[in-house]
Parts: structure tokens; C-alpha cells; sequence
């Protein structure tokens, strides 16, 4: 008897959609919140500290740019998905400006920020699970921990944390030496970079039980 998936079938190219604006959301919420910039983010935001002519979102493709050529390197191959990926990154760093503008103007009571951390921390999961799925090219900060796993056979939420904790050291280290003091690093900073990884372990399972992604670009993803 034959077994077919009896899933529902999300289009891939609207879920890349989706998470790109999410997690756009989610990051730059999660600064405002107080609680500190989310790893992911967090280096290309101290590059901006330090380097404030270029913009945030500038900075964050620059710096996906050197992920991906850092997968190519150790694929020892040019490999055209992760150019698609790079494009990908730059819309994602396009998104953060225009977010910036909107959520500047939020209320900033105790109460809401934390509400605000609580609200960025789980939309930038749910936010990175669903461009794990979406079988298309997806931002480079979510790809490379996704390659490393593959290159290495390594557990993804391992590779997941350890890059995290890579950054914020990263951080540390470049608003430390140019600026004299730790800047964008906070509570929740620490808190996403050693539970992340295991949280979106989680949603990756739930959404391999709950639907079934398909795109026109599988083959690139």
C-alpha cells in the first residue's frame, strides 16, 4: 500500500517571504528591547558602532557576504546556491532599516520590553525553522550553521550555538578594543545564544510533522 504525505503544502517562495520580514522584525525588536542585539546580528551591529558610516543593514549583508565565501572555502568549491543565498541576505539587510523606523517609535515602559524580548526571541526561532524548510537559497546567517552541520555531520543545534557564541565573542572583542566598553550585548543576547539553537531544534521537528515546503528552486536550496 502506497504511503502518501497527507501534509499541507506550503509554498516555499511565500515562507522565505515570511521569514525574511519576521526575523527583520524580530532582530531589530530585540535591540530596542533593551535586552541587548540578537547574535545573529550582533556583529554587523558593532561594526556599525564602530564604523558608523555604513548603515546597519549594510553592514549585515557585508558580513553575510563573508559567510558565504567562508562556506565556499571550506567546500573547496564555488557552489552558485550560496551566491542566491548572498542576494537573499542583502534583501534581508534591506528589511532592517524600514523596521528600524517603525518600531523607534514604540513605547519603551519595563514591562513592554521585556514583552518585547519575549516577542523577538520567538519570532526570530520561528523565523530561522521556516527558512530551514522553505527548500529555497535563505539568509547566509541561517545557512552556514545549517552547512556546518551537513559538512561536519555534527548535531544542528550544537553548530547552532557554537556559532552564536562565536559572535557575541566577536563582538565583545570589537566594541571592547575600538570603542573601550561592551556595546549591544545584554541579558537576552546570552540567553538567545545558548537556548536558541535548541529551540528552533524544536520547531524544525514540529514543522516536518505539520507541513510539507516546496519551491521552483529546491535544487538551489
Amino acid at each position: 500500500m502506497e504511503n502518501f504525505d497527507k501534509r499541507p503544502i506550503i509554498r516555499g517562495e511565500i515562507a522565505l517571504l515570511a521569514a525574511l520580514v519576521i526575523n527583520s522584525f524580530g532582530v531589530v525588536l530585540m535591540l530596542y528591547s533593551g535586552s541587548g542585539i540578537s547574535a545573529i546580528s550582533s556583529v554587523p551591529y558593532a561594526l556599525t558602532d564602530v564604523w558608523p558610516a555604513l548603515s546597519l543593514g549594510t553592514w549585515t549583508y557585508l558580513f553575510q557576504g563573508l559567510l558565504v565565501l567562508s562556506l565556499m572555502l571550506l567546500r573547496r568549491r564555488f557552489v552558485p546556491a550560496y551566491l542566491l543565498s548572498f542576494i537573499v541576505g542583502f534583501c534581508f539587510g534591506e528589511l532592517l532599516n524600514p523596521q528600524e523606523l517603525w518600531i523607534g517609535v514604540l513605547p519603551r515602559t519595563l514591562p513592554l520590553r521585556v514583552m518585547y524580548f519575549a516577542v523577538s526571541y520567538l519570532v526570530i526561532c520561528f523565523g530561522i525553522a521556516l527558512s530551514n524548510h522553505c527548500k529555497m537559497p535563505i539568509v547566509p546567517t541561517d545557512l552556514f550553521p545549517r552547512e556546518i552541520s551537513a559538512i561536519t555531520g555534527a548535531a544542528y543545534g550544537r553548530i547552532k550555538v557554537s556559532f552564536d557564541l562565536s559572535c557575541l565573542a566577536a563582538t565583545a572583542l570589537l566594541t571592547g578594543i575600538f570603542l573601550g566598553h561592551l556595546d549591544g550585548l545584554g541579558i537576552g543576547t546570552v540567553l538567545a545564544a545558548l537556548t536558541m539553537g535548541r529551540v528552533i531544534g524544536r520547531m524544525n521537528r514540529f514543522l516536518d510533522r505539520k507541513a510539507a515546503f516546496r519551491s521552483l528552486l529546491e535544487k538551489y536550496a
